[in-house]
């Protein structure tokens, strides 16, 4: 009976475990598989987890002074572009304004005077030439007697005495056509003063309605306004705060303007095109699919726009692999996009070959 039990026991021990090997084998089959399927999707794939969702974010900023009257949103809200959200105290402003028309209407109205003016002196210069022009023929008259008295006096036919006096007359005339001309001359003079006073006073209205307009701008920019359609947040402005020109009042981040920047290797970019076609998964949303194209490349890697660049011509120089932005268009429906937000996380696919 022993040897019975122990003859069972060596041949239990004999019979090779066949268990083992099957299960080794089937492993060694799935892993050829995965990484037959794994090469073949590496090769027309180049993927990356370093991406996240950008849009373009405006900043509003304060163009003037003064204390905040109104708010007129809600933080986390949608706005339309050029909608009123916020108004500043404009008393000031209009005051400045009314300033400035009346400094304008001040300005206008010496126009009137120097147009007046030159009227005047136009008549003057007339009145002037009239009289050079009698005097000029005065003048002819008193020399054509004095050659006359002249020839006479010779033969003794006037006395000397009238000879004398027709020498005194053309004195006189030429005295007073000399006279005559200066006067001409200051009254055009004056004429031409007076029109360059003109041409000064219309500078000056030009100034004035420059005046003006920056007082009607100052004030327009009392009141803020949307710079585009969107979601305002990051709000930073109550009632009654002082703000300050250049102080950032919130931000609103634009409609359709979310897109992917994708850090994608340096090694990467070969295979790498313009327009090729992109799968997109979001990590918030790990059941929405998105597709997307390849759109353009950063001029620079993302180390070169950092505020300190690191510079590897001093130390130890340990070499990186850079990664490079690539921007991505998405593709999507309206309600698909308004779920996505700047900042989030994203995996990329880019497919390289069909």
């Amino acid at each position: 009976m022993a040897k019975a039990h122990e003859t069972q026991e060596n041949e239990t021990k004999k019979k090779p475990n066949k268990v083992l090997p099957i299960i080794l084998g089937t492993i060694l089959v799935i892993g050829i598989i995965f990484g037959v399927k794994e090469y073949i999707y590496y090769g027309k794939h180049v993927d990356t987890d370093d991406a996240q969702i950008d849009g373009d974010i405006s900043p509003v900023v304060a163009r003037v002074g003064g204390y905040v009257d109104s708010i007129y949103f809600e933080e986390n809200t949608h706005v339309n572009r050029d909608q009123m959200l916020v108004k500043i105290d404009d008393k000031d402003y209009k005051i400045k304004l009314e300033q400035a028309l009346a400094a304008k209407t001040g300005a206008s109205a010496n126009i009137n005077v120097g147009e007046s003016q030159i009227f005047a002196n136009t008549a003057n210069s007339s009145s002037a030439k009239a009289q050079v022009e009698s005097a000029a023929a005065r003048l002819d008259k008193t020399n054509k007697d004095y050659q006359r008295y002249a020839n006479l006096v010779k033969d003794g036919s006037v006395t000397q005495q009238q000879f004398d006096q027709a020498k005194a007359d053309l004195e006189v005339a030429q005295a007073t056509y000399k006279a005559a001309q200066e006067q001409y001359k200051a009254a055009l003079e004056q004429v031409g003063t007076t029109k360059s006073q003109l041409n000064v006073t219309h500078t000056g209205v030009d100034q004035r309605q420059v005046d003006v307009d920056y007082a009607k701008l100052q004030l327009s920019y009392t009141v803020v306004k949307s710079p585009a359609s969107g979601i305002v947040s990051k709000k930073n402005v109550q009632v009654g705060q002082l703000v300050q020109a250049g102080q950032t009042l919130f931000s609103v981040v634009n409609d359709n303007s979310i897109y992917i920047t994708a850090n994608f290797k340096e090694t990467q970019l070969d295979k790498i095109r313009d327009g090729q076609k992109v799968d997109v998964e979001v990590d918030a949303f790990p059941e929405l699919k998105l597709s997307g194209s390849v759109y353009n490349f950063s001029p620079a890697t993302g180390a070169k726009f950092s505020l300190l660049p690191p510079d590897n011509a001093t130390g130890n120089f340990v070499k990186v692999v850079q990664r490079i932005p690539v921007k991505i268009k998405i593709n999507g429906s309206k309600e698909d996009l308004d779920k996505l937000r700047p900042g989030m996380s994203v995996n990329v696919s880019v497919i390289v070959k069909e």
